[in-house]
Protein backbone atom coordinates (compact mmCIF):
# COMPACT_ATOMS: atom_id res chain seq x y z
CA UNK A 1 0.00 0.00 0.00
CA UNK A 2 1.44 3.17 -0.88
CA UNK A 3 1.61 6.44 0.93
CA UNK A 4 1.34 10.27 0.15
CA UNK A 5 3.57 12.42 2.21
CA UNK A 6 2.16 15.51 2.73
CA UNK A 7 4.51 18.76 1.42
CA UNK A 8 3.96 20.01 4.69
CA UNK A 9 5.27 17.37 6.57
CA UNK A 10 9.01 17.73 5.16
CA UNK A 11 11.74 17.37 7.83
CA UNK A 12 12.13 20.13 9.59
CA UNK A 13 15.82 21.12 7.96
CA UNK A 14 14.53 21.61 4.40
CA UNK A 15 13.38 24.88 3.56
CA UNK A 16 11.38 26.03 0.85
CA UNK A 17 13.02 29.79 1.22
CA UNK A 18 16.02 30.12 -0.50
CA UNK A 19 18.25 33.27 0.14
CA UNK A 20 19.00 35.67 -2.20
CA UNK A 21 22.35 35.79 -4.56
CA UNK A 22 24.07 38.73 -4.17
CA UNK A 23 24.52 40.06 -7.70
CA UNK A 24 27.88 41.79 -9.25
CA UNK A 25 26.96 43.77 -12.36
CA UNK A 26 29.74 43.81 -14.54
CA UNK A 27 31.00 47.31 -15.68
CA UNK A 28 29.83 48.12 -19.76
CA UNK A 29 30.47 50.82 -22.20
CA UNK A 30 27.91 51.70 -24.80
CA UNK A 31 25.68 54.40 -25.48
CA UNK A 32 22.34 53.43 -23.11
CA UNK A 33 25.26 53.21 -20.39
CA UNK A 34 25.98 56.47 -21.31
CA UNK A 35 22.56 57.66 -21.65
CA UNK A 36 21.98 56.80 -17.80
CA UNK A 37 25.15 58.35 -16.91
CA UNK A 38 23.94 61.82 -18.45
CA UNK A 39 20.23 61.24 -16.74
CA UNK A 40 22.00 60.38 -13.36
CA UNK A 41 23.94 63.49 -13.04
CA UNK A 42 21.46 65.69 -14.42
CA UNK A 43 18.58 64.33 -12.08
CA UNK A 44 21.17 64.38 -9.09
CA UNK A 45 22.39 67.70 -9.71
CA UNK A 46 19.15 69.05 -9.46
CA UNK A 47 18.01 67.39 -6.84
CA UNK A 48 21.02 68.24 -4.61
CA UNK A 49 21.74 71.71 -5.76
CA UNK A 50 17.97 73.03 -6.66
CA UNK A 51 17.31 74.19 -2.69
CA UNK A 52 20.07 76.49 -2.94
CA UNK A 53 18.66 78.46 -6.15
CA UNK A 54 17.78 81.54 -5.22
CA UNK A 55 14.21 83.54 -6.46
CA UNK A 56 13.49 87.78 -5.66
CA UNK A 57 9.95 87.89 -4.72
CA UNK A 58 10.51 90.91 -2.63
CA UNK A 59 11.29 92.02 1.08
CA UNK A 60 9.40 90.12 3.66
CA UNK A 61 9.15 86.97 1.54
CA UNK A 62 11.57 83.88 1.63
CA UNK A 63 13.79 83.85 -1.43
CA UNK A 64 14.57 80.38 -2.16
CA UNK A 65 13.10 79.16 -5.37
CA UNK A 66 11.64 75.71 -4.10
CA UNK A 67 10.49 75.63 -0.90
CA UNK A 68 7.23 74.14 0.78
CA UNK A 69 7.10 76.77 3.55
CA UNK A 70 5.15 75.11 6.44
CA UNK A 71 5.26 77.62 8.73
CA UNK A 72 3.57 80.28 5.81
CA UNK A 73 1.20 77.56 4.76
CA UNK A 74 2.34 77.37 1.01
CA UNK A 75 4.83 76.08 -1.56
CA UNK A 76 7.42 78.29 -3.76
CA UNK A 77 8.10 76.83 -6.92
CA UNK A 78 10.06 79.85 -9.01
CA UNK A 79 7.39 82.46 -9.80
CA UNK A 80 4.32 80.06 -8.56
CA UNK A 81 3.08 80.38 -5.36
CA UNK A 82 0.93 78.06 -3.98
CA UNK A 83 -1.82 77.95 -1.17
CA UNK A 84 -3.31 75.18 0.30
CA UNK A 85 -6.70 75.99 -1.27
CA UNK A 86 -5.26 75.71 -4.67
CA UNK A 87 -4.51 71.51 -3.58
CA UNK A 88 -5.64 71.39 -7.05
CA UNK A 89 -2.30 72.10 -8.58
CA UNK A 90 -1.24 69.17 -7.02
CA UNK A 91 -3.42 66.86 -8.07
CA UNK A 92 -3.07 67.96 -11.32
CA UNK A 93 0.79 67.54 -11.26
CA UNK A 94 0.42 63.97 -9.68
CA UNK A 95 -2.31 62.86 -12.58
CA UNK A 96 0.18 64.13 -15.52
CA UNK A 97 3.09 61.93 -13.68
CA UNK A 98 0.85 59.00 -13.49
CA UNK A 99 -0.37 59.34 -16.70
CA UNK A 100 3.14 60.31 -18.33
CA UNK A 101 4.40 56.84 -16.37
CA UNK A 102 1.79 55.00 -18.85
CA UNK A 103 2.86 56.90 -21.84
CA UNK A 104 6.50 55.90 -21.33
CA UNK A 105 5.26 52.20 -20.87
CA UNK A 106 2.68 52.36 -23.99
CA UNK A 107 6.22 53.31 -26.15
CA UNK A 108 8.93 51.60 -24.45
CA UNK A 109 7.92 49.43 -21.56
CA UNK A 110 9.52 50.24 -18.19
CA UNK A 111 11.69 53.05 -19.11
CA UNK A 112 10.82 55.33 -15.24
CA UNK A 113 12.40 51.91 -13.97
CA UNK A 114 15.38 51.78 -16.02
CA UNK A 115 16.51 54.92 -16.17
CA UNK A 116 14.32 57.92 -13.91
CA UNK A 117 13.45 55.75 -10.92
CA UNK A 118 15.49 57.06 -7.62
CA UNK A 119 16.01 53.12 -6.55
CA UNK A 120 17.68 53.05 -10.13
CA UNK A 121 19.42 56.07 -9.99
CA UNK A 122 20.91 56.51 -6.56
CA UNK A 123 21.50 51.95 -6.57
CA UNK A 124 23.36 52.78 -9.98
CA UNK A 125 26.02 55.65 -7.74
CA UNK A 126 26.32 53.21 -5.49
CA UNK A 127 27.48 50.22 -8.10
CA UNK A 128 29.89 53.16 -8.75
CA UNK A 129 31.60 53.70 -5.54
CA UNK A 130 31.90 50.31 -4.91
CA UNK A 131 33.79 49.56 -8.60
CA UNK A 132 35.64 52.51 -7.91
CA UNK A 133 36.91 50.81 -4.67
CA UNK A 134 36.60 47.04 -4.78
CA UNK A 135 37.30 46.77 -8.85
CA UNK A 136 35.22 45.55 -11.22
CA UNK A 137 33.06 42.08 -11.21
CA UNK A 138 35.88 39.18 -10.82
CA UNK A 139 37.58 41.21 -8.42
CA UNK A 140 34.19 42.20 -6.24
CA UNK A 141 34.07 38.31 -6.07
CA UNK A 142 37.22 37.51 -4.94
CA UNK A 143 36.92 39.95 -2.40
CA UNK A 144 34.06 38.70 -0.66
CA UNK A 145 35.09 35.29 -0.69
CA UNK A 146 39.11 35.97 0.99
CA UNK A 147 39.19 36.15 4.49
CA UNK A 148 38.83 39.59 6.24
CA UNK A 149 42.44 40.88 6.46
CA UNK A 150 43.37 44.93 6.40
CA UNK A 151 43.13 44.98 2.99
CA UNK A 152 39.39 43.57 3.10
CA UNK A 153 38.10 45.81 5.81
CA UNK A 154 40.14 49.21 4.35
CA UNK A 155 38.12 48.97 1.38
CA UNK A 156 34.86 47.75 2.60
CA UNK A 157 35.14 49.91 5.07
CA UNK A 158 35.75 53.19 2.84
CA UNK A 159 32.89 51.91 0.42
CA UNK A 160 30.72 52.15 3.10
CA UNK A 161 31.83 55.17 4.39
CA UNK A 162 31.23 56.37 0.89
CA UNK A 163 27.55 55.32 0.65
CA UNK A 164 26.97 56.52 4.28
CA UNK A 165 27.72 60.10 3.14
CA UNK A 166 26.00 60.21 -0.33
CA UNK A 167 22.71 58.21 1.99
CA UNK A 168 23.53 61.52 4.52
CA UNK A 169 23.63 64.38 1.91
CA UNK A 170 20.45 62.71 0.00
CA UNK A 171 19.00 63.05 3.31
CA UNK A 172 19.64 66.93 4.20
CA UNK A 173 19.54 67.97 0.81
CA UNK A 174 15.77 66.67 1.44
CA UNK A 175 15.17 68.78 4.38
CA UNK A 176 16.57 71.65 2.71
CA UNK A 177 13.27 72.00 0.38
CA UNK A 178 11.50 72.84 4.07
CA UNK A 179 13.35 75.75 4.82
CA UNK A 180 15.91 78.50 4.08
CA UNK A 181 18.88 76.31 2.51
CA UNK A 182 21.66 78.20 3.51
CA UNK A 183 20.53 79.28 6.90
CA UNK A 184 19.18 75.58 7.66
CA UNK A 185 22.93 74.32 6.66
CA UNK A 186 24.59 76.67 8.73
CA UNK A 187 21.92 75.59 11.60
CA UNK A 188 23.15 71.59 10.98
CA UNK A 189 26.47 72.40 11.16
CA UNK A 190 26.50 74.44 14.04
CA UNK A 191 23.64 72.10 16.11
CA UNK A 192 21.13 74.66 16.13
CA UNK A 193 18.46 73.34 13.65
CA UNK A 194 15.14 71.70 14.95
CA UNK A 195 15.26 68.17 16.10
CA UNK A 196 13.04 66.96 13.63
CA UNK A 197 15.43 68.10 11.20
CA UNK A 198 18.35 65.78 12.54
CA UNK A 199 15.56 62.91 12.77
CA UNK A 200 14.37 63.15 9.28
CA UNK A 201 17.87 63.22 7.74
CA UNK A 202 18.64 60.28 10.20
CA UNK A 203 15.39 58.01 8.39
CA UNK A 204 16.34 59.18 4.76
CA UNK A 205 20.11 58.25 5.16
CA UNK A 206 19.04 54.94 7.06
CA UNK A 207 16.39 54.38 3.96
CA UNK A 208 19.07 55.77 0.93
CA UNK A 209 21.58 53.36 2.21
CA UNK A 210 19.82 50.51 2.96
CA UNK A 211 17.61 50.26 -0.48
CA UNK A 212 20.59 51.44 -2.63
CA UNK A 213 23.30 49.87 -0.79
CA UNK A 214 22.20 46.63 0.30
CA UNK A 215 18.66 45.55 -0.83
CA UNK A 216 19.43 46.81 -4.62
CA UNK A 217 17.27 44.94 -6.96
CA UNK A 218 14.98 43.50 -4.48
CA UNK A 219 13.08 46.35 -4.05
CA UNK A 220 12.34 46.69 -7.72
CA UNK A 221 11.27 42.72 -7.61
CA UNK A 222 9.27 42.16 -4.32
CA UNK A 223 8.60 45.92 -2.96
CA UNK A 224 7.63 47.65 -6.15
CA UNK A 225 4.40 47.39 -7.65
CA UNK A 226 5.09 48.65 -11.29
CA UNK A 227 6.22 46.06 -12.48
CA UNK A 228 2.75 44.29 -11.65
CA UNK A 229 0.79 47.54 -13.27
CA UNK A 230 2.70 48.04 -15.83
CA UNK A 231 2.31 44.29 -17.50
CA UNK A 232 -1.62 44.87 -17.42
CA UNK A 233 -0.83 48.53 -19.66
CA UNK A 234 1.52 46.87 -22.32
CA UNK A 235 0.42 45.61 -25.42
CA UNK A 236 2.23 44.15 -28.69
CA UNK A 237 3.42 47.34 -30.24
CA UNK A 238 4.96 48.40 -26.82
CA UNK A 239 8.88 48.27 -27.11
CA UNK A 240 11.24 46.22 -24.70
CA UNK A 241 14.38 45.62 -23.99
CA UNK A 242 14.17 41.67 -25.95
CA UNK A 243 16.31 38.75 -27.15
CA UNK A 244 15.99 38.43 -30.70
CA UNK A 245 15.99 34.84 -30.66
CA UNK A 246 15.11 34.57 -34.51
CA UNK A 247 18.65 35.14 -34.77
CA UNK A 248 20.72 34.20 -32.12
CA UNK A 249 19.31 30.53 -31.68
CA UNK A 250 20.41 27.72 -31.64
CA UNK A 251 22.87 29.57 -29.75
CA UNK A 252 27.02 28.07 -28.98
CA UNK A 253 30.14 29.14 -28.15
CA UNK A 254 32.20 30.76 -30.31
CA UNK A 255 34.64 28.09 -31.66
CA UNK A 256 31.36 25.45 -31.71
CA UNK A 257 29.78 28.14 -33.29
CA UNK A 258 32.05 28.65 -36.19
CA UNK A 259 32.57 24.65 -36.64
CA UNK A 260 28.91 24.62 -36.98
CA UNK A 261 28.79 26.82 -40.06
CA UNK A 262 31.43 25.21 -41.14
CA UNK A 263 29.72 21.69 -41.46
CA UNK A 264 26.64 23.82 -42.68
CA UNK A 265 24.44 23.43 -39.61
CA UNK A 266 23.02 26.31 -38.27
CA UNK A 267 24.39 28.60 -35.97
CA UNK A 268 22.74 31.56 -34.04
CA UNK A 269 24.91 34.87 -33.35
CA UNK A 270 24.50 34.34 -29.60
CA UNK A 271 28.19 32.74 -28.41
CA UNK A 272 26.46 32.14 -25.12
CA UNK A 273 28.80 34.60 -23.50
CA UNK A 274 26.82 35.10 -20.43
CA UNK A 275 27.98 38.90 -20.87
CA UNK A 276 24.19 40.39 -20.86
CA UNK A 277 23.61 38.42 -17.80
CA UNK A 278 26.71 39.56 -15.92
CA UNK A 279 25.97 43.12 -17.23
CA UNK A 280 22.05 43.36 -15.70
CA UNK A 281 21.92 44.76 -11.89
CA UNK A 282 19.11 42.63 -11.59
CA UNK A 283 20.94 39.54 -12.51
CA UNK A 284 18.05 38.58 -15.74
CA UNK A 285 18.85 36.43 -18.40
CA UNK A 286 17.14 38.06 -21.15
CA UNK A 287 17.30 34.96 -23.36
CA UNK A 288 14.76 33.70 -21.21
CA UNK A 289 12.33 36.36 -22.60
CA UNK A 290 10.36 38.60 -20.50
CA UNK A 291 10.61 38.86 -16.82
CA UNK A 292 9.09 40.38 -13.99
CA UNK A 293 13.10 41.02 -12.54
CA UNK A 294 13.83 43.12 -15.91
CA UNK A 295 13.99 46.92 -15.42
CA UNK A 296 15.15 47.24 -19.08
CA UNK A 297 18.24 49.87 -18.20
CA UNK A 298 19.41 48.59 -21.99
CA UNK A 299 22.85 47.39 -19.90
CA UNK A 300 22.35 44.37 -21.66
CA UNK A 301 22.25 46.00 -25.30
CA UNK A 302 25.63 47.21 -24.62
CA UNK A 303 26.97 44.40 -23.10
CA UNK A 304 26.07 42.32 -26.58
CA UNK A 305 26.80 44.83 -28.79
CA UNK A 306 30.67 44.98 -27.69
CA UNK A 307 31.00 41.00 -27.68
CA UNK A 308 29.17 41.19 -31.54
CA UNK A 309 31.61 43.74 -32.59
CA UNK A 310 34.45 42.15 -31.20
CA UNK A 311 33.38 38.80 -33.13
CA UNK A 312 32.57 40.49 -36.42
CA UNK A 313 29.11 40.41 -36.00
CA UNK A 314 26.18 42.37 -36.49
CA UNK A 315 24.67 44.26 -33.67
CA UNK A 316 21.33 44.39 -32.33
CA UNK A 317 21.16 40.70 -31.21
CA UNK A 318 19.65 42.19 -28.09
CA UNK A 319 17.69 45.32 -28.82
CA UNK A 320 14.59 47.31 -27.93
CA UNK A 321 11.83 45.51 -29.79
CA UNK A 322 8.68 43.54 -29.63
CA UNK A 323 7.89 39.91 -30.17
CA UNK A 324 5.11 40.34 -32.52
CA UNK A 325 8.04 41.99 -34.99
CA UNK A 326 10.38 38.83 -33.89
CA UNK A 327 7.49 36.33 -34.88
CA UNK A 328 7.22 38.66 -38.40
CA UNK A 329 10.69 37.98 -38.95
CA UNK A 330 10.45 34.33 -38.95
CA UNK A 331 7.63 34.57 -41.30
CA UNK A 332 9.70 36.73 -44.03
CA UNK A 333 7.72 39.94 -43.10
CA UNK A 334 8.52 43.39 -42.51
CA UNK A 335 8.47 44.45 -38.69
CA UNK A 336 6.11 46.80 -37.84
CA UNK A 337 6.86 49.44 -35.59
CA UNK A 338 3.86 51.96 -34.14
CA UNK A 339 4.54 54.43 -31.50
CA UNK A 340 1.58 56.54 -33.00
CA UNK A 341 -1.34 54.53 -32.11
CA UNK A 342 -4.78 55.25 -30.33
CA UNK A 343 -3.08 54.15 -26.72
CA UNK A 344 -0.39 56.83 -26.85
CA UNK A 345 -2.48 59.40 -28.47
CA UNK A 346 -5.15 59.25 -25.73
CA UNK A 347 -2.57 59.64 -22.95
CA UNK A 348 -0.83 62.62 -24.33
CA UNK A 349 -4.07 63.95 -24.95
CA UNK A 350 -5.05 63.58 -21.66
CA UNK A 351 -1.76 64.85 -20.19
CA UNK A 352 -2.44 68.06 -22.94
CA UNK A 353 -5.64 68.85 -21.75
CA UNK A 354 -4.78 68.48 -17.80
CA UNK A 355 -1.09 70.86 -18.06
CA UNK A 356 -3.70 73.41 -20.58
CA UNK A 357 -6.40 73.49 -17.38
CA UNK A 358 -3.86 73.80 -15.27
CA UNK A 359 -2.32 77.01 -17.65
CA UNK A 360 -5.18 78.46 -17.44
CA UNK A 361 -6.16 78.62 -14.08
CA UNK A 362 -2.68 79.80 -13.68
CA UNK A 363 -2.87 82.81 -16.17
CA UNK A 364 -6.63 83.60 -14.81
CA UNK A 365 -5.68 82.84 -10.90
CA UNK A 366 -7.54 85.14 -8.34
CA UNK A 367 -5.25 86.96 -5.59
CA UNK A 368 -8.45 87.53 -4.00
CA UNK A 369 -10.51 84.29 -2.01
CA UNK A 370 -13.71 85.14 -0.60
CA UNK A 371 -16.18 82.64 1.30
CA UNK A 372 -19.15 82.77 3.58
CA UNK A 373 -21.02 80.47 5.54
CA UNK A 374 -24.56 81.45 6.90
CA UNK A 375 -25.20 80.77 10.57
CA UNK A 376 -26.70 77.91 11.48
CA UNK A 377 -28.16 78.55 15.34
CA UNK A 378 -29.85 80.94 15.08
CA UNK A 379 -30.90 81.18 11.20
CA UNK A 380 -32.50 84.68 11.98
CA UNK A 381 -33.09 86.88 15.01
CA UNK A 382 -36.26 88.93 14.81
CA UNK A 383 -35.64 92.76 16.17
CA UNK A 384 -37.97 94.97 18.36
CA UNK A 385 -39.16 96.68 15.45
CA UNK A 386 -39.97 93.53 12.86
CA UNK A 387 -37.05 93.31 11.33
CA UNK A 388 -34.78 90.64 10.87
CA UNK A 389 -30.61 89.78 11.11
CA UNK A 390 -28.72 87.23 9.50
CA UNK A 391 -25.51 86.49 10.73
CA UNK A 392 -22.64 85.45 8.19
CA UNK A 393 -19.09 84.36 8.61
CA UNK A 394 -17.03 85.97 5.98
CA UNK A 395 -12.91 84.82 4.87
CA UNK A 396 -10.94 86.81 3.16
CA UNK A 397 -8.07 85.87 1.66
CA UNK A 398 -5.17 88.45 0.28
CA UNK A 399 -3.02 86.96 -1.91
CA UNK A 400 -0.92 89.73 -2.66
CA UNK A 401 2.32 91.17 -1.16
CA UNK A 402 0.60 94.03 0.13
CA UNK A 403 -1.97 95.20 1.69
CA UNK A 404 -5.73 95.40 -0.01
CA UNK A 405 -8.83 97.46 0.66
CA UNK A 406 -11.34 96.05 -0.58
CA UNK A 407 -15.20 97.27 -0.84
CA UNK A 408 -17.78 94.91 1.23
CA UNK A 409 -21.59 95.17 -0.13
CA UNK A 410 -24.77 93.32 0.18
CA UNK A 411 -26.75 92.88 -3.37
CA UNK A 412 -30.21 91.56 -4.33
CA UNK A 413 -32.06 92.78 -0.90
CA UNK A 414 -34.98 95.72 -0.50
CA UNK A 415 -34.09 98.92 -0.31
CA UNK A 416 -33.66 99.98 3.62
CA UNK A 417 -31.15 96.61 4.33
CA UNK A 418 -28.55 97.66 6.14
CA UNK A 419 -25.05 95.54 6.08
CA UNK A 420 -22.45 95.46 9.70
CA UNK A 421 -19.52 94.15 10.78
CA UNK A 422 -18.70 93.45 13.60
CA UNK A 423 -15.59 95.80 15.08
CA UNK A 424 -15.57 97.97 11.72
CA UNK A 425 -17.38 101.32 12.04
CA UNK A 426 -18.96 103.46 9.58
CA UNK A 427 -17.25 106.87 9.78
CA UNK A 428 -16.22 109.40 7.55
CA UNK A 429 -13.16 107.69 5.63
CA UNK A 430 -15.96 104.86 5.33
CA UNK A 431 -18.28 104.42 2.61
CA UNK A 432 -22.10 105.66 3.34
CA UNK A 433 -24.00 103.62 1.95
CA UNK A 434 -26.06 101.31 4.51
CA UNK A 435 -25.18 98.38 2.23
CA UNK A 436 -21.59 98.48 1.71
CA UNK A 437 -18.32 99.15 3.98
CA UNK A 438 -15.11 99.05 3.43
CA UNK A 439 -12.39 96.33 4.37
CA UNK A 440 -8.37 95.92 4.55
CA UNK A 441 -6.77 92.73 4.59
CA UNK A 442 -2.90 92.60 5.14
CA UNK A 443 -0.67 91.61 3.02
CA UNK A 444 -0.11 87.56 2.50
CA UNK A 445 -3.16 86.67 5.16
CA UNK A 446 -6.69 86.19 5.69
CA UNK A 447 -9.11 87.78 7.82
CA UNK A 448 -12.24 86.64 9.16
CA UNK A 449 -15.02 88.69 10.16
CA UNK A 450 -18.69 88.47 11.08
CA UNK A 451 -21.11 90.49 9.23
CA UNK A 452 -24.73 91.11 10.32
CA UNK A 453 -27.36 91.84 7.74
CA UNK A 454 -30.48 93.54 8.74
CA UNK A 455 -33.72 93.46 6.76
CA UNK A 456 -36.08 97.07 6.02
CA UNK A 457 -38.85 96.82 8.67
CA UNK A 458 -42.00 96.36 7.57
CA UNK A 459 -41.17 94.08 4.56
CA UNK A 460 -42.45 90.92 4.23
CA UNK A 461 -39.64 88.32 2.69
CA UNK A 462 -40.03 84.71 1.88
CA UNK A 463 -38.57 82.38 3.87
CA UNK A 464 -35.50 82.01 1.77
CA UNK A 465 -34.64 85.17 0.04
CA UNK A 466 -31.72 84.41 -2.80
CA UNK A 467 -28.75 87.19 -1.83
CA UNK A 468 -25.45 87.36 -2.30
CA UNK A 469 -21.99 89.34 -0.73
CA UNK A 470 -20.07 91.20 -3.69
CA UNK A 471 -16.34 92.04 -2.74
CA UNK A 472 -14.06 94.59 -4.55
CA UNK A 473 -10.34 95.25 -4.71
CA UNK A 474 -9.53 98.78 -4.84
CA UNK A 475 -6.69 98.15 -6.23
CA UNK A 476 -6.99 95.70 -8.95
CA UNK A 477 -11.04 96.48 -9.32
CA UNK A 478 -10.78 92.37 -9.08
CA UNK A 479 -15.00 91.51 -8.10
CA UNK A 480 -15.67 88.83 -6.35
CA UNK A 481 -19.36 87.34 -6.13
CA UNK A 482 -20.53 84.97 -3.46
CA UNK A 483 -24.42 83.84 -2.96
CA UNK A 484 -25.83 82.97 -0.85
CA UNK A 485 -29.89 83.58 1.23
CA UNK A 486 -31.58 85.60 3.75
CA UNK A 487 -33.40 83.36 6.40
CA UNK A 488 -36.49 84.37 7.57
CA UNK A 489 -39.86 83.04 9.47
CA UNK A 490 -41.26 83.47 5.66
CA UNK A 491 -45.30 84.49 5.04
Amino acid sequence: MSSQVDPIDKEEDESWFASAAKIYPMEVKGRFRKIKWAILFITLGIYYFTPFIRWDRGPLLPDQAVLIDFERKRGYFFFLEIWPQEVYYLAGLLIIASVALFLMNAIAGRLWCGYLCPQTVWTDLFFRVESMIEGDRRKRIALDKQPWNAEKILKKGTKHFLWLMIAWWTGGAWVLYFADAPTLVYDLATGQAALSAYVWIGILTFTTYSLAGHMREQVCVYMCPWPRIQAALTDEHALNVTYRFDRGEPRAHLKESKKLSADGLPAGDCIDCNQCVYACPTGVDIRKGAQLDCIQCGLCIDACDTVMTKVGRPTGLIAYDTDMNIERREKGETPVYRLIRPRTVIYTVIIALIAGVMLYAQLNRSMTSFSVVHDRNPLYVQQSDGSFRNGYSLRLLNKHNNEQSFTLSVEDMPAGTTLEVVGVHKDAANVAKDTQLNLTVEADTTRSVRALVFSPAGVDLPGSKPMSFKLIDHQTGETTVVHDFFRTPGN
